[in-house]
């Protein structure tokens, strides 16, 4: 068969790339964008508090513009939104720019995983709570905390709760050396609670210090283990709203410590679910399931500062946590180290390591206190590379 001789009837027009309009790259400014606080994230939409302290302030829902995809918005982040701010129901803002962090706190999930989890933004406190007994004291989880608190330029508070049930003398002394503020709560039994003649969960104070809510059965997040809690109250509760006020507070700890309980007895409005701790185990159930940042009152109600009560956790990776930024955290060690060798990693029994000349120089009536500086900068540095 012959080959067909193709001729201008076989044309077919295409449109040329060269012709073609090229997709931009420029975004729109969003120059009227509104400014807003994330208080909650849940599955894609974020609470967003708007006009903070004025008398068009209002609680919106939003969702990500799709050019954030790829960037995570966490509890603590300002934000610009577009659209439909006016907070009804029904209505969907949108969230199209992040504003600049002032802190990240950032874990992995050990301290070999690179992917790195923001858990905060804008945060300039770390409460690290934790209980003197039931469940015991983790130091080693402490530590890993004040890490990450460090590397992100954030102060420390060490809550210490349930005094009641043991002494706080030696996590004072391991930790106040550091530059950690520490603050010790206990529980009271509070004989006027109608759920007086409980025993409490050992996830410390209920609501009983900050007044009452009334039948906490028709509240939510409470549950049965509630009313055997409103037995109890926490004291001294103003000492530890005190270091909270005019600031931005992150609540960190694992289950069990009563970290809820305490955010229930500051924020009254708050309704964190409590739980119990297992008698076998030792160890509390995860209650908070979310991060949710909460506007903290005074003494008279006014607005005095924000909380940011966090999931429980088991493990603080510090994968993402430079060395340098830890020692920074110690001005006095900073300075000694100047003079260490290239590469020294300053751990005990690290050659020619100049803390080690430092504390050998040492008068006889600093001597104790450097050693105590010392070893606690290097119990830190051995919880960020894994040597313990």
């Amino acid at each position: 068969m012959a080959r067909r001789v193709r001729d201008e009837s076989d044309f077919r027009d295409r449109a040329s790339n060269k012709n073609s309009r090229p997709r931009t790259k420029q975004r729109p400014q969003h120059e009227d964008a509104e400014t807003g606080l994330v208080t909650g994230v849940d599955r894609g939409r974020y609470t967003l508090l708007l006009d903070e302290d004025r008398p068009t302030e209002r609680t919106i829902l939003a969702m990500k513009a799709r050019e954030l995809t790829r960037n995570r918005v966490v509890c603590g982040d300002r934000v610009d939104i577009v659209g439909d701010t006016t907070g009804e129901d029904g209505t969907l803002a949108r969230i199209v720019r992040i504003q600049e962090r002032t802190s990240t706190l950032r874990r992995t999930a050990d301290d070999t995983d690179p992917y790195e989890r923001i858990i905060v933004a804008n945060a300039d406190q770390l409460v690290i709570v934790t209980a003197l007994a039931q469940p015991e004291p983790r130091t080693r989880m402490i530590d890993r905390c004040v890490v990450a608190a460090y590397d992100a330029g954030m102060d420390v508070l060490l809550c210490l709760t349930k005094a009641d049930l043991a002494d706080a003398t030696p996590l004072r002394e391991l930790y106040e050396p550091i530059g950690v503020k520490v603050v010790v709560t206990r529980r009271v039994h509070d004989e006027d609670s109608p759920a007086g003649t409980g025993t409490g969960d050992g996830a410390g104070a209920g609501h009983g210090g900050h007044g009452g809510h009334g039948a906490h059965g028709d509240e939510p997040g409470h549950n049965a283990s509630d009313a055997a809690e409103d037995a109890w109250r926490i004291e001294p509760l103003e000492a530890v709203r005190a270091e909270l006020e005019g600031r931005t507070s992150v609540l960190v700890g694992h289950s069990g410590v009563g970290k809820s309980t305490l955010v229930n007895a500051l924020v009254p409005d708050a309704y964190r679910a409590t739980g119990v701790v297992n008698d076998v185990t030792g160890r509390g159930r995860h209650t908070s399931t979310s991060a949710v940042a909460l506007r903290l009152p005074d003494a008279d109600g006014n607005p005095a500062g924000w909380v940011i009560d966090t999931p429980g956790v088991r493990s603080f990776g510090l994968a993402h946590v430079d060395v340098e930024n830890l020692l920074k955290a110690f001005d006095d060690l900073d300075v000694v180290a100047e003079d260490c060798p290239r590469g020294c990693t300053h751990l005990d029994g690290a050659p020619d390591c100049a803390l080690d000349d430092w504390l050998e120089a040492s008068p006889e009536d600093e001597k104790a206190a450097r050693t105590a500086r010392v070893e606690s900068f290097r119990r830190l540095l051995a919880a960020r590379t894994g040597t313990v």
